[in-house]
């Protein structure tokens, strides 16, 4: 029994690592819900294409981006399940029963040459289905200013 001046010897714990606490850590931040009612929807331009992705030589030229652009209000936080439903009420392509789409960002890079990234695939009537649906714009890495090129397959 310990005494009154005496300590008891506990073994000593080191703190876990990060990651041995999470075995799953969340690659990609959160984006809160954004108030619609409250904020103002950024500008996102659309490219649509049936079969493949444009190339990011598409993109090149300012002014000369492809024809096929659909402009769309919309917030960071909107999910690609949000975008599927905007892009088949303009691409009657997209509407197929068994029709999926493939969402890419174009952005600059560094020294001014276009990049064409992929950040997620839907079903056209997903349901839920896929991962892919609930990913937020915000979550992908979206900057304002970026372009949403989505492949029809």
């Amino acid at each position: 029994m310990a005494g009154v001046g005496e300590t008891q010897k506990r073994p000593l714990r080191r703190p876990m690592h990060p990651s041995a606490r999470n075995p799953f850590p969340q690659s990609r931040p959160r984006i809160g819900p954004v108030d619609r009612e409250k904020t103002c929807p950024l500008l996102l331009r659309v490219f649509t294409k049936i079969g493949g992705h444009h190339s990011r030589e598409n993109f090149a030229v300012r002014g000369k981006e492809p024809k096929d652009e659909v402009q769309i209000y919309t917030w960071k936080d909107a999910t690609l399940r949000e975008l599927t439903d905007l892009v088949k009420e303009v691409a009657p392509a997209a509407r197929r029963r068994d029709g999926r789409l493939s969402f890419a960002f174009v952005y600059p890079d560094k020294i001014g040459r276009f990049v064409l990234r992929e950040v997620g695939k839907t079903f056209s009537y997903g349901n839920g289905r896929r991962l892919d649906d609930a990913l937020a714009l915000g979550e992908l890495g979206f900057e304002i200013g970026d372009y949403l090129d989505v492949a029809i397959l």
